[in-house]
């Protein structure tokens, strides 16, 4: 691939690593509100984005009110992976939109919902989102899909149509059929993924490079493997996922990985670790400056 010109029109050299350090599943439980406004506090991540159908978006977006600087995004959702504790769609309950399992909630796979959900449903479903969150008070800067779940070639064009009514930056890659391959995408999703990134970019909107998640099974020695994780960065700019959270009887309750979600809190205050991610070079970044590159005119995007 080519160097990624959104990185030139923020200042940045082509080789530069330049990161998002980004916090997901925000307004999912009451310890992720509570750990995202100490994060942000703190200020070595960057970003983050907010889950509309969960319990605790309502929190969340009084929070994003009374500090309106945080940059944050619409965590764009159409699964719930949890046995104990469930959501659905906010736009219908009808089971024909096929985003709904037997129980009545999203389905808890990205494959289940890609095999049954309706494009036409599924693209009420995200407008409603984000409407929602703007009704709220929110400012989103961004969006981005819970479980990778719109990547396919039905949900894409709802995905990028709220990008461009509302102008907010999608994540989304900047990548050759190859890089959509190693994503998991078949050789014909592949190719349609690599035109669509071509198409995008040269409409000017701002693309990523990488993506890099801190793992959910592996609790220990957290800092080191942040450290690790960030002195491996290729060149480009890379969404770097965190999931904090406080540790509740709640988050314990609803979530078996719930030890790493603490870990990932307890090393992103860390000064120890903003130390190191300074000492290598890293230039962190939020998606507020990807979103002021966004192009104010409708996207030309060919299916």
């Amino acid at each position: 691939m080519t160097p990624n010109p959104a990185l030139r029109k923020l200042g940045f050299a082509d080789d530069d690593r330049v990161a998002i350090i980004h916090a997901d599943d925000i307004g999912m439980c009451q310890a992720s509100v509570s750990a995202f406004a100490e994060l942000a506090a703190f200020g070595l991540i960057s970003s983050g984005a907010v889950m509309v159908p969960c319990a605790w978006f309502p929190a969340a977006a009084a929070a994003s009110r009374a500090r309106p600087d945080d940059d944050l995004g619409i965590h764009l959702t159409l699964t719930c992976e949890w046995d104990a504790y469930r959501w659905g769609p906010i736009s219908t309950a009808d089971p024909a939109s096929g985003m709904v399992d037997d129980e009545g909630y999203f389905y808890r796979s990205t494959e289940l919902t890609q095999e049954h959900g309706r494009p036409d449903a599924v693209a009420r479903e995200l407008a409603a989102q984000a409407e929602r969150a703007l009704a709220a008070g929110m400012r989103p800067t961004h969006i981005d899909t819970h479980m990778g779940t719109v990547y396919s070639t039905a949900f894409l064009p709802a995905y990028l149509d709220v990008a461009q009514r509302y102008r907010l930056a999608p994540m989304f890659f900047r990548a050759d059929e190859a890089g959509w391959r190693e994503r998991g995408a078949d050789a014909e999703a592949a190719a349609g993924m690599a035109q669509l990134s071509r198409q995008l970019e040269d409409a000017g909107v701002p693309l990523i490079d990488n993506i890099a998640m801190m793992p959910l099974d592996a609790p220990d020695d957290r800092i080191g493997q942040a450290k690790r994780m960030f002195e491996s960065l290729p060149p480009g700019l890379t969404h770097f996922i965190i999931h904090p959270s406080y540790d509740t009887p709640e988050l314990r309750a609803l979530a078996a990985d719930w030890p790493s979600r603490v870990a990932d809190l307890q090393a992103f205050t860390s000064e120890e670790l903003r130390a190191h991610i300074r000492s290598i070079g890293i230039q962190v970044i939020g998606y507020r400056a990807l979103q002021e590159l966004m192009p104010a005119t409708e996207l030309k995007v060919r299916s």
